[in-house]
């Protein structure tokens, strides 16, 4: 073979196998499913790591969601010339005053409501029963009656093999439930200090990590850590406001059309609405079935607040607040929410929007990093033309 025939062999494999995206993605991912597979094979050494992430996440979530909540604020003061440590004192004892005022007046109101729901709900599924026989006797004819009648009858059983199998793991679930509360009092107790600390030396955080990093490293490392900071702290802030208006303006519009229950409606929608799109549709389930007891046009009142609702929320409170910093499409969203859903349960549901938010920050800084020193991503065709054009 002589040196023409060789370098043609050579550019030709070059062209088409190692200057080549797709061989190049394709090398990549296999890497990747390589190491999941190793690491899947190993996995029992995580399981010490595993434990305890698992006893130390909700304190630091906690921690994490107050500290974005409250650092703008202790910021705020210090640039008017408050020494930090004493707006930290500030802080906290406002926030203690206001815990205290939720403690004497809100949450007894709640608990009020609450209890008179659990004690009329017999009533509830009468009265609802009955709306139901005669929706089906006023509005569905004669054909669709005997299916109708099939479903209920189906439903019940249903009901009745969910309410023995409730029976059967109470036991369980109760000492669950006090294990649960138990983690729950204990990340109660440390969240305060975590905090505290959080806001005191956040700055240094930063620079503390990047340090063991070599020097080139360093720079980049602390500008995608700066950027997932930045995407973490706009979105816990945004959906925490807009979690908020959202509670008030349910609250206000209950109150309006009188549905019984509204302070405690308008508070779970606004806890709910912390999950992007799914959480108000779910919150206005429980309003729905009040307005259906109460009468037709209740439920048609709550439909009306809902569509408001909605139109308000999603046309001027999530793009006043939210905006597009997150650059995250809607549907891409309720992807990430079912899948983190489906294989994490509700810390899935809550962490897989931010969690997305940080990885995506980190994969394309890892991309445009990739594109700089392979050389793939060369637009040959503008040196093309600028050669042409000289």
């Amino acid at each position: 073979m002589n040196k023409k025939e060789r370098n043609f062999t050579m550019s030709w494999f070059f062209r088409w196998f190692v200057d080549n995206k797709a061989i190049t993605v394709f090398l990549v991912f296999l890497l990747l499913g390589l190491n999941i597979l190793v690491l899947s094979k190993i996995s029992f050494i995580f399981v010490p790591v595993i434990n305890f992430l698992k006893v130390i996440m909700l304190p630091v979530i906690l921690s994490g969601l107050i500290y974005y909540l409250i650092n703008p604020i202790v910021d705020f003061m210090e640039k008017h010339k408050v020494n930090r440590l004493l707006a930290i004192t500030i802080v906290f004892i406002l926030i203690a005053l206001l815990l205290i005022w939720g403690l004497a007046v809100l949450i007894p109101k709640m608990q009020e409501q609450i209890f008179s729901f659990i004690k009329n709900i017999p009533d509830y599924m009468e009265q609802a029963e009955r709306a139901l026989d005669g929706l089906v006797e006023n509005q569905i004819s004669e054909e669709l009656r005997p299916q109708i009648a099939e479903v209920f009858t189906k439903f019940s059983s249903q009901l009745t093999t969910w309410a023995s199998s409730f029976s059967s793991r109470a036991v369980n679930w109760a000492g669950s439930f006090i294990g649960a509360t138990s983690q729950v009092v204990v990340a109660l107790i440390i969240m305060p200090f975590i905090v505290f600390y959080l806001l005191r030396d956040g700055k240094n955080l930063k620079s503390y990590l990047t340090k063991f990093l070599p020097k080139n490293f360093r720079e980049p490392t602390a500008k995608v850590l700066s950027e997932v900071n930045s995407q973490l702290a706009n979105y816990v802030r945004g959906q925490v406001t807009v979690a908020v208006i959202v509670a008030l303006m349910f609250i206000l519009f209950f109150k309006i059309i009188g549905l019984r229950y509204g302070v405690t409606l308008g508070i779970l929608a606004g806890f709910l609405n912390l999950v992007p799109y799914l959480g108000s549709f779910l919150a206005m389930l429980p309003a729905l079935v009040l307005g259906l007891i109460a009468g037709p046009i209740m439920l048609l009142k709550v439909i009306v607040v809902f569509i408001v609702e909605q139109t308000i929320e999603g046309r001027f409170v999530s793009p006043l607040i939210l905006g597009s910093q997150l650059s995250i499409h809607p549907i891409t969203i309720l992807f990430v929410l079912l899948t983190s859903g489906s294989m994490f349960g509700i810390w899935g549901v809550l962490l897989g929007i931010p969690l997305y938010a940080s990885i995506k920050v980190v994969v394309s800084a890892i991309f445009e990093w990739y594109k700089e020193v392979s050389g793939l991503y060369d637009d040959k065709e503008t040196g093309e033309e600028s050669e042409q054009a000289q």
